[in-house]
Formats: C-alpha cells, structure tokens, sequence
C-alpha cells in the first residue's frame, strides 16, 4: 500500500480504537485526525455517509465503518489477522458482532436512568461474558497465541470497565476467569495501550457524569 493513511477519529468511539489496534499490528504508518461529531466539518459530511468515526481516508479515497476498514487492513497488509480458513474466518467475524452486541449494551448500562435498570444491564453483561467464556480457549488471546481481528474488536470493550471499576465493582467478571485474563493480555498489548487518546479516561469520566445516569 503507498497510498498515505489518515484515521479520523473521535476520542471516545470505540470503532476507532478498532482500528487503530489493527494499524499498529500491521506496522503501517498513518496520521490521525480528530473530530468533533457535535460540530461535524464540511469535509467529514461529505465524506461520511453515516456521519459517524472511524473514517479511513486511503489517499483521496474514504472508506467507512470499522469492520470494512478492519477488514480492508487485512486484506492490504501484513501480517494477516484473520484466519485464512473460511469456516474459522467465518466464525471470527460472527464473535466481532457479538463485540459489537456488546457495546450496545455497555451503552444501556451507562445510560441506565435508575439504579433497577442498572442492575439488569449489570446482569445482561454478566450473561453476554459467560457466553464469550463458554467459548475460549487457553489463551491468551481469542484464538491462542496470536492476536487476531477479534482481539482488536474486544480491547475496547474491556476498556470501559477500567473506567468502570474505578468507579464500583460491579462485578461483571467475577464468573469468567478466561475473560478476565483475555481482558489482562489485552490490556498490556502496545497496540492496545496506543489506540485511544491519553486522556480518555478522564474524558469518559467526563462524559458519563454528563450523562445524569443511575
């Protein structure tokens, strides 16, 4: 690929985390821009159907939503990062929308009006972690020893509840030791480590007071 590489971001979203985490498994340079989705440029409308981040930009060409992006990467450049097994490769996107299952109900935890609600999202994250534990192996990533699409899909998922646990432990991973070191593993990849803003969590922290939720 000789085309330059641009990411636009916003610092919260966790589909740019995606793809930043696959950038730095590849080894590729790229610059990052940064939006502000409340006050959307020109530019980024006209090049952004949904309006939403990441947004990849392969010279003058713009490529959106973070699986095709992710799934772009992969198919341009090495190491591969899916599984070359169609089955396998199959099942891997299918865990990549469960993560993104997952952040729905992140979301509905966060914006729990009331401590009732927050107590059955609480469960319903409880219940999605088991179905992922049913489902690994032994680590230290999803499917062993190499990191994978999957991986780059989960680390922000788990990034919300370093936030969290700052703030109450709910819990969540009491039941489900395989998540919990897949949660660790993750958490000291360096391209984990990078994929988010320095100060995201006090951003987060920031937006969830904000939010005048349970």
């Amino acid at each position: 690929m000789t085309a330059p590489l641009t990411l636009v971001s916003h610092a919260l979203c966790p589909y740019v985390q995606r793809a930043a985490i696959v950038l730095a498994e590849k080894g590729v340079a790229y610059r990052r821009e940064v939006v502000d989705l409340s006050v959307k440029p020109a530019w980024f409308s006209a090049l952004s159907p949904l309006g939403k981040t990441p947004l990849l930009l392969v010279g003058d060409s713009a490529i959106f939503e973070s699986a095709v992006i992710c799934e772009y990467l992969d198919d341009t450049l090495s190491p591969r990062l899916h599984p070359l097994d169609p089955l396998a490769r199959a099942r891997h996107r299918a865990w990549i929308e469960f993560g993104s299952a997952l952040l729905s109900t992140i979301g509905g935890f966060y914006n729990a009006p009331d401590d009732t609600a927050l107590s059955m999202k609480r469960d319903e994250l409880v219940g999605r972690f088991a179905q992922l534990e049913a489902t690994l192996e032994d680590g230290p990533y999803f499917a062993g020893a190499a990191i994978t699409l999957v991986d780059a899909a989960y680390a922000p998922v788990f990034r919300y509840f370093d936030v969290f646990d700052a703030l109450q432990d709910f819990g969540i991973f009491d039941r489900t030791p395989k998540v919990r070191a897949w949660r660790s593993a993750l958490r000291q990849r360096p391209s984990v480590l990078t994929a988010a803003q320095p100060d995201y969590e006090s951003l987060l922290l920031e937006f969830l007071r904000r939010r005048g939720s349970a």
